[in-house]
């Protein structure tokens, strides 16, 4: 039966930072995180109409924006939140920077859990601060968990008072139990660390997985924390620049919310508003199946590598549809092979050094496409390392 999501869209020429960033016209990108597919239908007619308006001037932020946001993670994430906790921006790495210059201080070390995407490092640096790393460990199946003899460490440093915490984690796809996120939430409550919650993942999970927002799991962690969030993973929107910071406590709110207009990420364009507005009013269809999807291609790629390449090992998953491939028994570094794939199979993926130093002889691989077209990445992936 052919899905929706099978349907190959031409994105070369369209001004794409994912397809037009390369000079080889043969390149197949499987790097960025947006996917190759169209967004939901009622995103797609929401944005219809306001163009069909034809004036673009300022927007207010209306009712139905926060009425669309909050009964989202209520139904699906079980997450009460109120408006006034809601502060809107136009991304979610704008935020982190904005959280970072509220809550932070030059020379101040910020927790993060390595490997991990990379503009934290680069939203920690750019505050004058630098990162200390809790680095995830592995079990002998490639799961990784956290270790929290190291994080209890850490946090207890005088100089940390923010950690940065991927739910669900990118680049190494879990998605975190209540247990975890509860011994987590104990160490920095202890020490008086703030978590900073990045969940733009938060609704990429697989089967058989739900997502915990860190400021659910118990009454005193929401406030203590603040979380970010954003359509534009979930629903291919990255492009409209779309996001929201939510902040219980109202005086670390107020610092945030001055960190924002400080960083002149206080106003949002129209286009978002509306496809936010239309995501969580009427995709929530469209999203599950994209989730099966997803799901599916995921089972792909760990079919073809135990199939064609099984000195690699993909590394178990629950959520994202970015796989994190152990590439260490090939003896090359990540960046070589991220070289060598480009030349050779005209495939570009990730470093997994891109994500710190936990990530050598890694690479990260974007399977948000169709189906045809990742059989293609996972032959070129195949045929540049064996060649």
């Amino acid at each position: 039966m052919t899905s929706q999501f099978d349907v190959i869209i031409p994105r070369r020429g369209t001004n794409s930072y994912k397809w037009d960033s390369s000079a080889d016209p043969d390149s197949l990108p499987m790097w960025v995180a947006d996917m190759d597919f169209r967004t939901a239908p009622a995103i797609i007619d929401a944005l219809s109409r306001r163009v069909a308006h034809g004036v673009f001037g300022y927007t207010k932020v209306p009712d139905a924006y926060y009425a669309a946001l909050t009964g989202w993670f209520s139904s699906r994430h079980g997450f009460a939140i109120e408006r006034d906790w809601v502060i809107y921006t136009s991304g979610v790495v704008p935020a982190l920077s904005a959280i970072l210059k509220a809550l932070t201080r030059p020379g101040e070390r910020v927790l993060i859990q390595t490997p991990v995407y990379n503009c934290f490092f680069s939203s920690i640096a750019n505050m004058g601060c630098s990162p200390l790393e809790n680095a995830l460990i592995t079990g002998e199946d490639g799961r990784y968990a956290i270790d929290f003899d190291d994080l209890e460490a850490k946090a207890a440093e005088p100089d940390v008072h923010v950690m940065l915490l991927c739910n669900p984690h990118n680049p190494v796809g879990r998605s975190w139990s209540i247990e975890e996120l509860g011994r987590v939430g104990d160490i920095c409550l202890k020490h008086g660390v703030t978590v900073v919650s990045d969940e733009i993942h938060c609704d990429l999970v697989f089967p058989g997985h739900t997502h915990q927002p860190f400021a659910t799991v118990k009454p005193a962690f929401l406030a203590a924390s603040v979380t970010c969030s954003s359509p534009s993973k979930a629903f291919n929107i990255a492009g409209l620049q779309i996001a929201n910071i939510v902040v219980a406590d109202e005086h670390l709110r107020n610092r945030i919310d001055k960190a924002i207009n400080i960083h002149e990420v206080c106003d949002v364009n129209p286009f978002g508003v509306e496809a936010l507005i239309a995501a969580y009013s009427e995709g929530q269809r469209w999203l599950d199946e994209l989730r099966l999807y997803l799901y599916q291609n995921y089972l792909m790629v760990k079919e073809f590598l135990t199939a064609h390449l099984p000195a690699l090992r993909l590394t178990p998953q629950e959520a994202t549809y970015l796989a994190w491939i152990d590439c260490r028994a090939l003896s090359l570094t990540s960046d070589a092979i991220e070289d060598r794939l480009a030349k050779s199979g005209h495939l570009l993926i990730n470093s997994g050094t891109l994500y710190g130093a936990a990530g050598e002889g890694f690479i990260r691989l974007n399977m948000a496409c169709p189906r045809a077209t990742l059989i293609n990445g996972l032959e070129r992936l195949r045929d540049g390392l064996q060649g």
